[in-house]
């Protein structure tokens, strides 16, 4: 069975994310697509985000029609655990996985290259096939120069990626399985829909009408009291499509 999880804040979660975790299953043959909200989200300390409840309820709402789209508590807050690390998830799950299932972990380009200063990044990239989600204007060797140093190729071999753009296809280095997915172009990010929400636009069209009327009545956007501040930092941050 072939199983992914798709880690982010998904504040909110939007219609690029769920077109993403729909060519990821389609290529892969997902039987699950695990939705996981990050409780502390990464890299974001000095960033505001919403209570991780109304993140969890809009991805509920987001895959309730989605076949094998599953919302995921693997992060959600804990009494006495600051933050959660997607190694640790990924260990979690793994341990509940048969030898003959594969674990693949969904990530955009823009987080990708930020992987080297995650948690035992090494490791994480062992325990589980990475499906990145590129745009136009990447190449292999920017895949190829984010890993960490330990299984990073070196320059002459970056260079010759350089010549590849980071189109459909496998990458295998060091034990580490990077598939590029970049049939996705939906040019949508989080900043600009909670911008929008807060303008009070129509968001049913980025965010689906079961979000959007979620937004709209909890006023997520609209209020103007700062929201909740991150803390440190913990998983690996979600899709961002387009440039913020």
């Amino acid at each position: 069975m072939n199983i992914a999880l798709f880690g982010g804040t998904f504040d909110p979660i939007h219609r690029g994310h769920i077109e993403v975790a729909r060519a990821a299953a389609r290529r892969f043959n997902l039987k699950e697509v695990r939705f996981v909200p990050a409780s502390a989200p990464p890299h974001k300390q000095r960033q505001p985000y919403s209570d991780y409840a109304h993140r969890y309820a809009m991805v509920a709402l987001a895959t309730a029609d989605e076949r094998g789209f599953v919302p995921s508590l693997l992060e959600a807050p804990e009494e006495g655990r600051d933050a959660s690390y997607s190694v640790e998830t990924v260990r979690r799950v793994l341990a509940t996985l048969g030898k003959s299932d594969r674990l693949f972990f969904i990530i955009g380009i823009d987080a990708f290259l930020e992987i080297a200063t995650w948690r035992e990044p090494d490791e994480l990239l062992r325990l589980a096939e990475f499906i990145v989600a590129s745009r136009p204007g990447f190449s292999m060797a920017d895949l190829a120069a984010a890993l960490p140093e330990s299984i990073r190729p070196n320059e002459k071999v970056r260079k010759a990626f350089a010549r590849r753009p980071a189109k459909t296809g496998t990458l295998a280095l060091g034990g580490v399985t990077l598939h590029v997915l970049d049939e996705v172009r939906v040019p949508l990010s989080s900043t600009r829909i909670r911008a929008a929400a807060a303008q009070g636009r129509n968001l049913a069209r980025d965010v689906g009408p079961a979000v959007a009327a979620y937004i709209k009545k909890t006023h997520l956007y609209r209020d103007k009291k700062p929201r909740r501040p991150a803390r440190k930092h913990a998983v690996g941050k979600g899709l961002k499509l387009v440039k913020r």
